[in-house]
């Protein structure tokens, strides 16, 4: 991958992971099993992202890119099984 696409990937996976994260909402009820495994995936995505800015931080695009796509993978994961409601459909397998 040529560097100004890995530097625009990159921001753009950042961005995208960013404003899925604000969007989604749990769907099964406070309490349930459901309700929390929702929970642990919003919370490996956040995780995800947390370390994707680690990384840019540090210079690391490849590292991010990855962290940005694999935390964007669980919350896609959790919008196909139904755990999470999203505005952003068109965003998400669903």
């Amino acid at each position: 991958m040529v560097a100004a696409d890995l530097v625009e990937k990159t921001k753009r996976y950042h961005e995208m992971l960013s404003a899925a994260i604000s969007d989604v909402s749990t769907l099964p009820r406070e309490g349930s099993p459901l309700h929390r495994a929702a929970l642990d995936l919003l919370e490996m995505a956040r995780a995800y992202y947390d370390d994707g800015v680690h990384f840019a931080g540090k210079g690391d695009l490849l590292n991010a890119l990855v962290c940005y796509s694999y935390g964007y993978a669980w919350l896609d994961a959790g919008v196909m099984l139904g755990l999470f409601d999203v505005s952003m459909k068109e965003k998400f397998t669903v």
